[in-house]
């Protein structure tokens, strides 16, 4: 039986290469699939493999004391959703753009917003009620498949956008308000707690676990609508069969969560279309239809 993981953690890392090097020949004996990226601050890997080969990864990987009190989270999935076996060491676990920026301890990151279980997210809604906002961390491709109810989605194409994004006075007026971050497992808002925080937001908080915890709980139940993007081969998941599509097809507008990458190699953009239309465009982005009108019509 196989399965995927995917995990971060924030710790000071001495010796970048030498973990890197670890663990590659951990994965590799093991033999998992999947991205792990390391940086002066942390780690951050999705994998898949059979079910006790990643038990043994989690195992072998909380010997190191910078990674003790990770948290793993498990999903459907196998190895070969992954190409292949990517280790890098990178200026940032996550790419804001601002590794100057990130200072961390053995418990995390210094000046983040305030961890929130999923039960603790609901606890604060009934407290507060419309007073508390949703503020996707995500990308906007990520949000149009799958959302919080009444989300703010910034509009934001690459991760390393959000510094910008936070600037703008068109947020002004949620900076006194309480925010609950979200992203897919909770490491992209880390860093996006800390940086509203130091553009003003005065009460910041974060799912702990980010979406997939909240699913684990929830499902199809709670405050989440939608499908969850996942950078895989699946691509997009979800919690359970109550789930709904609420993306949009770009050619036909039907409802749906598939995504398709164009088919022409040196594009590769990432496309929201329906599986009718996927089939019947051949995975065609909508620049490259236009020089295809036949399929159109």
């Amino acid at each position: 039986m196989q399965r995927i993981i995917s995990y971060y953690k924030f710790a000071p890392i001495k010796d970048t290469e030498a973990v890197r090097l670890w663990q590659k020949s951990l994965c590799e004996k093991l033999n998992l699939k999947g991205r792990i990226i390391i940086a002066d601050h942390g780690i951050n890997g999705s994998l898949g493999g059979e079910v006790d080969n990643l038990k043994e990864y989690v195992k072998q990987t909380k010997t190191y004391s910078a990674f003790l009190g990770t948290v793993f989270k498990w999903s459907d999935g196998e190895r070969d959703d992954f190409p292949r076996l990517s280790v890098k060491v990178r200026p940032e676990i996550v790419t804001f753009g601002v590794a100057d920026k990130i200072k961390v301890n053995q418990a995390g990151v210094i000046g983040g917003g305030k961890h929130l279980k999923p039960n603790q997210v609901h606890e604060l809604l009934q407290k507060r009620g419309d007073e508390v906002v949703f503020f996707d961390g995500r990308n906007a491709y990520e949000a149009a498949i799958g959302r919080f109810n009444n989300a703010v989605i910034p509009k934001t194409k690459h991760t390393r956008d959000f510094p910008k994004v936070l600037k703008s006075p068109e947020y002004d007026k949620l900076k006194h308000k309480p925010i609950i971050t979200y992203c897919t497992g909770g490491v992209r808002c880390e860093i996006l707690s800390m940086l509203m925080k130091q553009e003003g937001f005065k009460e910041v908080y974060q799912i702990d676990g980010g979406i997939i915890k909240y699913g684990e709980k929830y499902g199809d139940d709670g405050l989440w609508k939608g499908s969850l993007y996942v950078f895989d081969k699946r691509m997009a998941t979800k919690f359970s069969d109550k789930a709904q599509d609420i993306g949009e097809c770009f050619n036909c507008k039907a409802k749906t969560s598939n995504y398709e990458n164009c088919s022409v190699k040196s594009c590769n953009d990432l496309i929201l279309m329906c599986a009718k239309c996927a089939k019947k465009l051949h995975s065609l982005c909508l620049n490259h239809l236009k020089t295809q009108p036949a399929l159109t019509n």
